[in-house]
């Protein structure tokens, strides 16, 4: 396993990431997070990513936090960097959403308490809040910097103007910083690379990007032209995933086959291709990825001994300019 920094600060986390968005507490249980978590500590994965609102429901909001902790228990605290998220509707009360003050402080006692642990690693606001000022949402963080509940500070799915906003305030009254930021990227989804990426790159702000093999259709076991697989969770609408149809559709998947012709050539899978060119940029700390088996870690984990040249990303970059439409700016989804 290789190791990067979070941006210009110290801390150092494995380039590929165990996440539990759509996988642990909602469509897996405990055997399932216990096998996969025991596997990537094998792998030498020291980064694990969860939210408050990942698995379950309303009714049982927290469930991937508590199978999550439940499986790190066994393994020393220090040994691992753990990251959970608020902002999503934790309840129907009010105030049980968004980055007010009291929201913060109540769901982040809340997630220590499910995930078992005395202190978060980082902890991200999911998404911006426009109905709680900024400031008061930072101070809040930076409190509970002060109370070693948390570590470091994290943004998910901010624009770069949201995140210079931050950057001023902290600055302007000595808060804590933003160390991380969690977007969404991959080779069908690139708009970061225009204004966010190089904020955080000339800032020193890590990214830890979610959803590098585009909901599995980077994988390139989606064809052109066939649907969605009968009988797959992705033509279910009960339980699709919400990104699907972003990455879903005949443009996509004929992207998708032409970049497997450069995967096949250099002896590769198509998703490993997807991984090695996403950790090409040095901006990026680490990719997070899902897993349901075991297996998938060990497979994904492959991409990170592919060294791209020069010349097999500039032939990537040709495949890619094909995909001008790259979607909404912003992708308000759970994730």
């Amino acid at each position: 396993m290789k190791f990067r920094k979070i941006g210009k600060y110290g801390l150092k986390i494995s380039e590929m990431s165990l996440g539990s968005w759509l996988t642990y507490g909602g469509s897996y249980g405990e055997e399932v997070t216990g096998k996969c978590v025991k596997k990537a500590f094998e792998l030498g994965i020291n980064h694990f990513d969860t939210a408050d609102q990942y698995g379950g429901d309303q009714t049982y909001p927290g469930a991937a936090e508590e199978l999550l902790g439940k499986a790190l228990s066994k393994y020393k605290r220090s040994s691992y960097v753990l990251a959970t998220k608020t902002f999503w509707p934790m309840g129907d009360g009010v105030n049980d959403k968004g980055l007010s003050r009291k929201h913060i402080f109540e769901k982040c006692d809340d997630s220590l308490r499910r995930l078992n642990v005395d202190y978060i690693d980082i902890y991200y606001c999911h998404r911006f809040d426009r109905e709680t000022p900024l400031e008061e949402t930072l101070m809040a963080l930076n409190d509970l910097v002060q109370q070693g509940k948390i570590l470091y500070i994290g943004v998910s799915e901010w624009s770069a103007a949201q995140v210079m906003r931050a950057k001023v305030i902290t600055e302007c009254y000595g808060l804590n910083p933003i160390v991380i930021h969690q977007p969404l990227y991959n080779m069908l989804y690139r708009n970061i690379e225009k204004e966010l990426m190089p904020l955080c790159e000339s800032e020193g702000i890590g990214i830890a990007i979610f959803s590098p093999l585009a909901q599995g259709v980077l994988t390139g076991k989606y064809k052109k032209g066939e649907g969605y697989p009968k009988g797959s969770r992705a033509a279910d609408s009960t339980t699709k995933n919400p990104l699907m149809d972003l990455f879903f559709h005949d443009k996509a998947l004929g992207i998708v086959e032409e970049l497997k012709v450069i995967a096949d050539n250099l002896g590769i899978t198509m998703a490993n291709l997807a991984i090695a060119w996403a950790l090409k940029h040095k901006a990026i700390s680490s990719v997070i990825t899902g897993a349901s088996k075991p297996e998938q870690l060990e497979e994904n984990v492959k991409a990170l001994d592919v060294a791209l040249d020069d010349k097999a990303m500039e032939e990537i970059a040709k495949i890619l300019e094909k995909n001008e439409d790259q979607g909404p700016k912003r992708i308000d989804v759970d994730v």
